[in-house]
This record gives structure tokens, sequence and C-alpha cells, in this order.
């Protein structure tokens, strides 16, 4: 999936013929290289390296010893089941052990994992797990919460139904008084 450029605008052609459509019509003429570029984009974060994007630092951390988290960061995937898009909010805190992180680098980590076919459940641990080899902080929680469109669409159509994920690593396990901060402060 890393070489974008084996999936052509002819295999988009093709595609639109085997579903009974001419992709010559005036409406479908550019549709080929349009969903090509979307799913280059889409798909994008297979070349990008989820630990070069949380580059840490010690300057402000020094002392600071309380739960760091970032709510409301937008999730927009696609379902490896079938391709479907499922999209969302996601949470991340974590309990820092000398080294933060910028804030807009979460946003940028959940986009990375994001942007490869996924399962919502292997998101959520793959952004804790991130965090925690980068940062290696005293804690990690990651809340995921998506509708899914194969779900609303399809099958059993039920819209509006959303999807919870955590991971909960390091003291967020053991530690229930920790755990129910994060979890207060993940609320809506």
């Amino acid at each position: 999936m890393s070489d974008h450029d084996d999936f052509s605008e002819n295999d988009w052609r093709r595609l639109l013929v085997s579903l009974g459509e001419n992709p010559d019509r005036p409406g479908l003429v550019e549709t080929p290289l349009r969903v090509s570029k979307a799913w280059k984009h889409w798909t994008s974060g297979y070349g990008q390296d989820p630990v070069a994007l949380l580059k840490a630092f010690e300057d402000g951390a020094e002392e600071y010893n309380e739960l760091i988290v970032v709510k409301n960061i937008p999730v927009y995937s696609h379902c490896e089941h079938h391709l479907a898009p499922f999209f969302g909010k996601a949470t991340i805190g974590y309990l820092p052990n000398g080294k933060i992180v910028g804030l807009s680098k979460l946003t940028r980590l959940v986009d990375c994992f994001a942007k490869r076919l996924q399962v919502q459940e292997r998101m959520t641990i793959q952004i804790a797990n991130a965090l925690m080899e980068v940062l290696e902080p005293k804690a990690v929680g990651v809340v995921v919460k998506c509708r899914h469109l194969c779900m609303e669409s399809r099958g059993i159509r039920t819209p509006g139904e959303e999807t919870i994920t955590s991971a909960m690593l390091g003291e967020l396990q053991p530690n229930l008084g920790l755990r129910t901060e994060f979890l207060a402060l993940a609320r809506d």
C-alpha cells in the first residue's frame, strides 16, 4: 500500500464499468483522477513515521506531574473490511515523566494512524503504544469514539451508533484514581 501509484485511474475506470456505469459520461470523466487523488490522501498515513512525528522535549516538563489531555481530535479513517469510512473523535492523555510533546503532535499522531486501512481497536492501541515508546511517560490513555458507515449504511443499518474503544497503559492500568480522573477529563 505504500506505493500508491499501483492503483491507477484505469483501475477506477474499470470499477465504474463493473458497477454498470459509463466512465466517459460528462459527470464521470474526471472521477477516476479525483478518486485516485482522494485515496492517496486517505491512505497517506502509510508514508508517515509516527515516532518521527512525536518530537519530545524536556523544557517545561521538569516538574509537571499531572495529566495532559487533548480532546476532540478529529478521526477520519476507512475500515479494512469494507473500505467504508468511519469517523469521530479521539481523546489522548498522558502523565509525563520528564518529557512532553507539542500538543499539535497528538493530532498528527491520530491522523497518521487514521490515514491507513484500519480497525478502530488496533488504531487505538497503536496511538497509545507510539506515545509510550517515544515519551516514556508514567501513563497513557486513549479513548476513540467513532461512527462506522459499514454499520450505518449496510447490513444492520443503525444510524448514529458510536463505537468506543480505549487503551490504558502504564499507571492508568493499576491506579484506579488516575484512571477515573482521565476518564472524567475525556468525557464529553
